[in-house]
């Protein structure tokens, strides 16, 4: 990869995270943290307004922005086949969403781009999430964005149903199944609940259905208590 393409990337891949370390960087573009300390820091020189230092990470600062990107045909495929995929697998805005965003995309690349990508072989049948689990995402997925809790109706492996007040931090995509992390007001702990097996769930209303982050509550602190590659340790599933 040549320098230059080596700066923009890291601009980009900045760009798109919260916090972005140097060691995440250097494991993306295939070189050293040294050479990653060295373009960072010639990047910053350049007027590029990247916040943070050595051993901490690295964030865009605000206001800055890059041209108009041009997408590869391998690029504008990978789009057309992660669109197709959410169609299925993720909630109706989402997919909406995403088509949308996807036809913006094609309609600014050039005519042989947009046609091989638009002729990509690969597709997803109509058979991913049936219309009642989808829904359910869709709740989920604006309650955790939102900050509120939930009440669900939850039916666990063994037949017992139980009702329980959650505050949803993350939805999570396992292949065939998405499933929600959450803090149980209920059971005072970090619980997993198969979307599917939600029977009803709404989001509480009025100022007691917002919450905070608190230390020992939150995503962070989730992730933090699963063992790789992801299965939860000592979180106990409710499936």
């Amino acid at each position: 990869m040549r320098r230059a393409d080596r700066l923009f990337q890291i601009v980009q891949l900045i760009r798109g995270r919260r916090l972005t370390t140097a060691a995440f960087l250097a494991e993306r573009l295939e070189v050293s943290e040294r050479t990653v300390y060295r373009d960072v820091a010639d990047l910053q020189h350049q007027g590029v307004p990247i916040e943070g230092e050595a051993g901490v990470g690295y964030r865009l600062g605000r206001g800055f922005e890059l041209p108009p990107l041009m997408f590869t045909a391998d690029e504008a495929q990978a789009l057309v086949a992660s669109v197709r995929m959410a169609q299925v697998w993720q909630d109706p805005a989402l997919a909406r969403s995403s088509q949308v965003a996807l036809g913006k995309i094609l309609s600014v690349l050039p005519p042989a781009a947009r046609t091989a990508a638009q002729s990509l072989a690969l597709y997803a049948p109509p058979v991913g999430l049936a219309p009642e689990v989808q829904a359910t995402l869709q709740l989920l997925r604006e309650a955790a964005q939102a900050q509120r809790k939930v009440m669900v109706h939850y039916l666990d492996a063994q037949g017992c149903t139980s009702q329980r007040i959650l505050r949803p931090l993350g939805c999570f995509y396992w292949g065939a199944v998405w499933t929600l992390a959450a803090w149980c007001e209920t059971r005072h702990d970090f619980r997993s609940f198969r979307l599917d097996r939600i029977q009803q769930a709404h989001a509480v209303a009025g100022p007691e259905g917002r919450f905070d982050d608190e230390p020992g509550r939150t995503l962070a602190d989730y992730l933090r208590a699963a063992a790789p590659p992801g299965v939860p340790a000592r979180l106990t599933q409710d499936s």
